[in-house]
Order: C-alpha cells, then structure tokens, then sequence
C-alpha cells in the first residue's frame, strides 16, 4: 500500500495512505495532536493520580507505533520530569528507513539522540533509551496481544475506524482492559459512538474531554 510524507499544519509530518484517505497523525498538527492526546490526557493524567509516585514505574503500550512520535515525546518528557517509563510500541507494518528519514520531528523537537535510539534498537528487544525511558517495540498484530495486569497507559493510536473497523470492537478493548492494571488509563483521539460504547460494555469508565485542534473531543477511558 503506498504511503506518502506530508506536513501538517504546525509544521510537523506524517504519512499518508492514499488508498484509504488516512494520515497516520492528524493532518491539524501531528505534533500537537500527540502532545494533547496522549502526553497531556494520557501521561499527564496518570501521573497526576492518586496512588503515583515518583518513585512509581509508569509501564505504558502503544497500540500502532507508527512513525515513533508518541514514544518520541513521551521519552523526552520522562528525561524533563525524571520519570521512569518502560514503552512497549505494537506495529504491525513498521515503516521504512527511508520514510524514517523523511520525517522532520528532532528539527522542532531537537533531542536527535533519542530519537535516533528509539529507531536504532532492534525490534522484540529491551532498549534502554536513557536512565528515564525504556522501549521495546514488537512487530505483530494488535489481536495477538494477551498480557495480563501489565501496564499502566495504553495510547491508543490505531487507524480510524473509518478504514479498520475491525481495531475498535469490544474484543479489541477486552484485550486492552485485560492489559492493564487497575486504575490504569487508556487514551485515543478517537470519540466515535461505537468505540465508546465497546470501551463502557468491557468495563471501562469513560470520560469525554476536549479533542486536539480539528477536534472537538476524544475519549479517555479508566480501569477501575
């Protein structure tokens, strides 16, 4: 399937499917769109929980690891605060070397370092990035993820349900639910109806918050 480098409107790129009419960031700001979404609701909000400490390890699994953005952002913000993040990315197609180098998030972001480390380690093994951020990435389908009461925060960060349907049903978010702890948050820029709807009947509390710019909200979903 072929897929395309474009920018978006802060400045930030992704990539493009054109088949499907799908970005794999918001094409409002990819950048911002992750910063909002997953730094802010997601790892902002876990670690403004009760019962987090500093002294807490915040394990965290993204689903669709795409071009490394998230995990990007949430490494350099483990080095700012000191955070100890352990990262497992999930992709099922990782991209390509030279879409890799297409991409420009160190020239508004900088930490060249990291982000080359993060795309440097190999996959289906434990990288330490730095003292704060550890990564494995895991080449595989989502359906295949069976942990158990292992993580944290969950980015969800899939293709829309639009084009895979298939990524948003409650047997997808059962496995979700399954992975993660008690008091564990779940994050996506996505706030569809069914999607909500599959997240609430597996047993997730699920709070509607202001969406990144082009959005008017997204969902965020509590394992109580």
């Amino acid at each position: 399937m072929e897929r395309k480098i474009i920018i978006t409107e802060d400045g930030s790129t992704t990539i493009h499917i054109p088949e499907w009419n799908e970005q794999y960031h918001s094409t409002h700001g990819a950048i911002q769109e992750a910063e909002h979404v997953y730094l802010k609701h997601g790892l902002a909000f876990f670690c403004a929980s009760e019962g987090y400490t500093k002294q807490s390890q915040i394990a965290i699994l993204e689903i669709g690891f795409g071009t490394g953005l998230n995990a990007f952002l949430t490494a350099i913000k483990a080095e700012a605060l000191n955070l100890n993040c352990s990262y497992v990315g999930v992709e099922g197609f990782p991209i390509s070397q030279k879409e890799l180098e297409a991409l420009n998030y160190t020239e508004t972001l900088k930490h060249d370092a990291i982000f080359n480390a993060i795309h440097d380690c190999k996959w289906e093994s434990d990288f330490a990035i730095s003292n704060n951020f550890n990564v494995k990435k895991q080449q595989k389908q989502f359906s295949e993820i069976t942990d158990i009461n292992q993580f944290d925060i969950v980015y969800f960060d899939a293709f829309g349900p639009r084009v895979q349907p298939e990524l948003w049903t409650e047997a997808v978010f059962k496995s979700m639910y399954n992975a993660m702890k008690p008091n564990g948050v779940l994050v996506t820029y996505c706030a569809q109806g069914h999607a909500r709807r599959a997240m609430i009947s597996v047993g997730f509390t699920i709070t509607k918050v202001e969406g990144p710019p082009g959005k008017r909200h997204m969902l965020r979903a509590v394992k109580e």
